[in-house]
């Protein structure tokens, strides 16, 4: 049978994410056969099945890469695309709207950045690493600013997502509603975590140069580069605010870190 006989509403998260070594001979292939492929069959057997509506975790990264200080992505923005899987995702966004235009199916799209909380791998993971291990630093002279979303509320917009009827057809956009520079989010973990933050001063010019030179530039953008959501239509078509705070949020997440580091 069919995976959604007697289901109103889907939520689609699964995906092909970043593959840090890449092995695939044509990676955008790779990823259109699981993020555009796969979803657009999910969505037509969630008509075929009298589904109402379809909720689509997208990415961020269609809105781009980054964003210039004070300047933040909104969801009505042109989409700057500019990897493998974020063309994938718009495909993706593309192929449910021209779908829901043919059906009638409601189509919502939350685009989502980096979502952290217990169980969280990834950069996030090895940011709590470094601080238990006691690694200085070179990231206190960083002044960028990264929207990020915890699980709980990327979890409590997508309820929210099921049954309003202003989410119908639109593009939102998810974030925790507090923008942090990576030294201001290393302070917070640290204190979650209950361990000394060592953060060293290095000018960003040196540190650019200094990623260059190892090959790690996509790992220096990533901390010390700007990328900024406005939730201010998810907040307003939908009456929403995150319910959960930052500080809430890292609690939650870094003691179920150290749970996990003492098994």
């Amino acid at each position: 049978g069919s995976p959604v006989e007697n289901v109103d509403t889907v939520i689609h998260c699964a995906a092909r994410v970043h593959v840090m070594q890449d092995e695939a001979a044509d990676p955008l292939a790779e990823f259109r056969k699981i993020n555009v492929d796969a979803t657009l069959e999910l969505a037509r057997s969630a008509v075929a099945a009298g589904a109402r509506r379809f909720i689509f975790i997208s990415s961020i990264k269609v809105n781009g890469e980054s964003t210039p200080a004070g300047r933040p992505f909104t969801a009505d923005d042109l989409p700057q695309a500019a990897d493998p899987y974020a063309l994938s995702k718009l495909e993706a966004e593309q192929g449910l709207r021209a779908l829901a235009r043919e059906t009638g199916l409601e189509i919502v799209i939350v685009r989502a950045p980096l979502v952290y909380g217990p169980g969280v791998k990834g950069n996030f993971r090895s940011m709590m690493d470094w601080l238990m291990r006691g690694i200085p630093l070179p990231l206190g002279a960083v002044e960028n600013k990264r929207s990020l979303v915890a699980l709980d509320n990327l979890v409590d917009l997508l309820c929210t997502c099921i049954d309003h009827p202003a989410a119908a057809g639109e593009t939102l956009l998810a974030s925790d509603g507090e923008d942090l520079a990576t030294p201001d989010l290393l302070r917070r973990l640290g204190a979650a975590l209950d361990t000394p933050v060592r953060l060293l001063p290095v000018p960003g010019g040196q540190l650019e140069f200094l990623a260059r030179m190892l090959g790690k530039r996509a790992a220096f953008d990533r901390l010390c580069g700007s990328l900024q959501v406005d939730i201010g239509k998810t907040r307003s078509l939908l009456s929403w605010a995150p319910p959960v705070g930052v500080d809430d949020a890292l609690r939650a997440t870094a003691a179920d870190y150290i749970r996990r580091r003492q098994v």
